[in-house]
């Protein structure tokens, strides 16, 4: 049996998403982009998320940045009412409302695997303690995923 797959743009989708998980569903969504590089790749790996009823800093949300322009990026910061957001495979911020965070991830399929890695799991927060650690040199990190290590261990998208 073939598969077909079907791609919609955030736009119309992601209004569909949030629907979902404000009517307390989880929604696996396929990842796009290359801004939570190095560890989550375009069309490759896929988020598990639920309604973000208590975001907080370090957590992967999607929110809504802009009308119709949708990010799933990690929270670098809260002031009030005030969230800034930035992807990891990023060194520019996002800045939106805490009304417009709508999912939090709770784990990532990544790499093709079934098991899924928690958010909450030990793997994940000590990547995530490493790696925000390191913005100050992310720029070089990134320039050398993207130019040697991407060569050599090309991505598989699954």
């Amino acid at each position: 049996m073939e598969v077909k797959k079907i791609q919609f743009p955030n736009e119309v989708l992601l209004p569909m998403v949030v629907e979902d998980l404000e009517a307390g569903k989880t929604v696996t969504l396929n990842l796009r982009g290359f801004s939570m590089r190095p560890f989550l790749e375009n069309d490759r790996d896929k988020a598990l998320l639920t309604f973000a009823a208590h975001p907080e800093v370090g957590d992967a949300v999607l929110a809504e940045i802009s009308p119709k322009k949708w990010v799933l990026h990690r929270i670098i910061a809260i002031d009030g009412d005030n969230v800034t957001l930035r992807g990891d495979g990023n060194l520019g911020e996002e800045h939106c409302k805490i009304s417009d965070v709508k999912g939090k991830a709770i784990g990532f399929y990544r790499k093709g695997r079934s098991k899924m890695d928690r958010t909450d799991g030990k793997k994940w927060k000590v990547y995530s303690w490493f790696w925000t650690r390191l913005y100050p040199i992310r720029r070089y990190l990134l320039a050398f995923y993207r130019r040697i290590w991407l060569k050599i261990f090309k991505p598989k998208i699954q």
